[in-house]
């Protein structure tokens, strides 16, 4: 699974952080940081943080 953010679209509201704590975080400029290939385990945790992000900036490749 590779994680990928559009950080065009990104706006930094961090809700893919509470749906994904393994994955996304928000660096001490608020400015998202998030692991493009995390391990497998997390694809439902990625697959809802993808969902709740508002700007749908958040897509899975297989």
């Amino acid at each position: 699974m590779k994680v990928v953010v559009d950080m065009n679209k990104c706006q930094d509201h961090g809700q893919c952080v509470f749906a994904a704590p393994d994955v996304f975080q928000l660096d001490d400029n608020g400015r998202l940081a998030y692991v493009s290939d995390p391990d497998d385990t997390l694809r439902d945790e990625v697959e809802e943080a993808a969902d709740v992000c508002p700007l749908q900036a958040i897509r899975i490749e297989d």
